[in-house]
This record gives structure tokens, C-alpha cells and sequence, in this order.
């Protein structure tokens, strides 16, 4: 980077919680980025851990000026968010995830694209990367990057050129944003950056996602743990209606709702009907063979025959899961007043 340039103030913003696995590794590629480093801060926002996440990000700021510990007592990460961007330096705020790690001209590059499009949001490519390396953890990393696992979620899929997008994984914002459209909804314990995207979206401002800003994301890797994550983010792609009158989250989110309540649907009719009962079944083989048809392609790219028996699986616990969750988060919606306060009220 030319050091005659006249460069913004950068505050990072890492929301974090029992996370001594990996805020190291997220750490250590924040650190070693090519921006200058008396123009940037971190800033660590800890959710009381239970772990020794406070203990290693001390550790960090004892030895790196630019770090500061932060802490959450109410532990959720939009609450964490807020704090960071309140004690927020930085003209830039770029907000990013303790379960990543980020190539060494990230931040560079945010500045960059977020300057030279004038930009009030800038993201890049997510590249899924197995947590664990097993069979079933890259079998994971690879169903959160395909299309059909995770629809036309562009940061997750790629792109060759920068496109103007509706989300962004993590996200690179001009301060003044956060004035103009307010902070992150700490009612929302999980889509709080969808909301306000989509938020952001309705105030005339514009999201770009650069595929040269590159960073790697962790999922989880074990079964059960993908199933619970899953269903926590089904619940929560519908959930924050409940506390907002604007559309929450993109209509992809509400596509495995839609899958799981047509299958119920028509099975609970089939006892009036065996045109319900078709359908059905019409629903459920449409599915199980586009299941089948991409686990087959993905199994031809990565050349392992073992891709066929559990891309299927994994596709079907995505899919199947997420929507219960949404079904689930849906009716805890339908019964609050909060909800209804809503909609009559705009």
C-alpha cells in the first residue's frame, strides 16, 4: 500500500464468546494484515466466556497497542456490535467473526472498494473451510458453499467480478451509517446483520461484494452440532418478525420454511384427499432427486465416491432442520403481541 496515500482510521469490531479454539488463529491474520498499523484498532468484544477467550485476547493486548478487550455482560452479539461501535475511533468500522480468519490485505481491500464505488458496505467471498479435517467436516464446508445448499447467497457461492448485493458476510461500513440508520437490533440474538442490511437497503444505501476481500469461516463440523446450529438459525431467520415491521431477512431464508410446510401440509390433508396425498409425495421425490443429482456432481468434482452417501444426508439436515426451525420460530412469532403491535401499527 502507497504510505503517501492519506488513509482512514479503521476500527475492527470482533464479537466473541468461549471461542479460545480459534480467537488466536482470527487474531493473528487481523494483525499481520498489510494496512498500517497506527491506523487501525481492534477492538475484542468478550460476552463473558467460560472459557480462556478473556485470558488469550489480555494476553493480545498487553502486547499489541492496537487491541482492546471490551466486555458483554449480556453475552448476544448484537449487543456486542453496539458496544464496539460506540467506543468505536475509526471513520471505518469493519465488523468480523472470531470463527474466521482473514487474508492479508483484507482490510486494504475494504477501504479500497469502499472508497473507489462509494460504498456504505463492503464484503467479500466466504471460503468455508472444514473445522475439523474429517470426512464429515469437509462434507459440511462443502454443503454451505454449494448452491443448493445454501441458494443464491453470493458471498458463500463466489463471484468473478463485484456485484452490488443485498448482504454481505462481516461487513466494512462507513461510520456515519450507524447515524444515519441506527445500530444493530440487540433484540435479534442471531440475523441482526441481515435486519440491518436489509435495513440499510431501505435507506437508499448500497452493499458491494468484492470477491478479491477473501476470508476463511469455521463451521461447525461435528453432526449434532450442525443440526443444533441449524435449527437456531431457522428459528432465527423468522423470528425477527416478531420485532420489526420491515422484511427481516431475504426471501432465500424463507425457503426451507416453505419446503417443510408444504410437506406437512399435504401429508395432514392426505387424510381428506389423495390429491394431498400426491402431492406429497410429488414434493418429496422432486427433492430427494435433486438432492441425489447435486451430491452426485459433488462427488464427481472431488473425485470420492463416499460424497454420494452423505452429501444427501447433510443436504437433507440443512434443509429439513433449518425449516423446522423456521416452522418453530414462525408460531413463537404468531403468538407474541409484539408481532401484531407490529403489523397494525404500520
Amino acid at each position: 500500500m502507497n504510505s503517501k496515500e492519506i488513509l482512514p482510521f479503521v476500527s475492527i469490531i470482533i464479537p466473541c464468546r468461549n471461542e479460545e479454539k480459534f480467537i488466536n488463529k482470527c487474531l493473528d491474520s487481523i494483525i499481520t494484515n498489510d494496512y498500517p498499523k497506527d491506523m487501525f484498532e481492534v477492538l475484542v468484544v468478550v460476552g463473558m466466556s467460560e472459557d480462556g477467550t478473556r485470558e488469550i485476547v489480555k494476553g493480545y493486548a498487553d502486547r499489541y497497542s492496537l487491541i482492546r478487550l471490551l466486555d458483554n455482560p449480556k453475552k448476544i452479539t448484537p449487543v456486542a456490535l453496539n458496544i464496539g461501535i460506540r467506543s468505536a475511533n475509526g471513520e471505518i468500522i469493519i465488523r468480523t467473526d472470531a470463527h474466521a480468519t482473514y487474508e492479508k490485505n483484507y482490510v486494504s481491500k475494504c477501504v479500497k472498494y469502499l472508497n473507489e464505488y462509494n460504498a456504505d458496505n463492503v464484503g467479500g467471498i466466504m471460503i468455508t473451510q472444514p473445522r475439523n479435517n474429517t470426512f464429515m467436516g469437509k462434507a459440511t464446508a462443502l454443503a454451505l458453499s454449494h448452491r443448493f445448499g445454501v441458494g443464491n447467497s453470493v458471498f458463500r457461492t463466489g463471484t468473478k467480478e463485484p456485484a452490488w448485493v443485498d448482504t454481505v458476510f462481516g461487513g466494512c461500513y462507513r461510520k456515519e451509517v450507524f447515524e444515519k440508520i441506527g445500530i444493530f437490533n440487540e433484540k435479534l440474538v442471531r440475523g441482526q446483520d441481515m435486519e440491518f442490511n436489509l435495513r440499510l437497503k431501505k435507506a437508499g444505501l448500497r452493499m458491494l461484494l468484492v470477491p478479491e476481500i477473501v476470508s476463511q469461516y469455521y463451521p461447525r463440523s461435528d453432526f449434532i452440532s450442525f443440526w443444533r446450529h441449524n435449527f437456531k438459525n431457522g428459528v432465527w431467520a423468522i423470528l425477527p418478525f416478531k420485532y420489526t415491521s420491515i422484511m427481516p431477512v431475504s426471501w432465500r431464508h424463507l425457503v426451507p420454511l416453505v419446503f417443510v410446510s408444504s410437506l406437512i401440509g399435504t401429508i395432514t390433508l392426505s387424510a381428506f384427499s389423495s390429491i394431498f396425498f400426491w402431492s406429497f409425495w410429488l414434493i418429496l421425490s422432486s427433492y430427494f432427486l435433486s438432492n441425489v443429482y447435486f451430491s452426485t456432481k459433488i462427488s464427481k468434482k472431488e473425485k470420492a465416491l463416499k460424497y454420494i452417501f452423505i452429501m444427501p444426508l447433510i443436504f437433507g439436515s440443512l434443509h429439513l432442520v433449518y425449516g423446522l426451525g423456521s416452522l418453530w420460530g414462525a408460531l413463537k412469532a404468531i403468538v407474541s403481541k409484539q408481532f401484531w403491535k407490529n403489523r397494525f401499527n404500520n
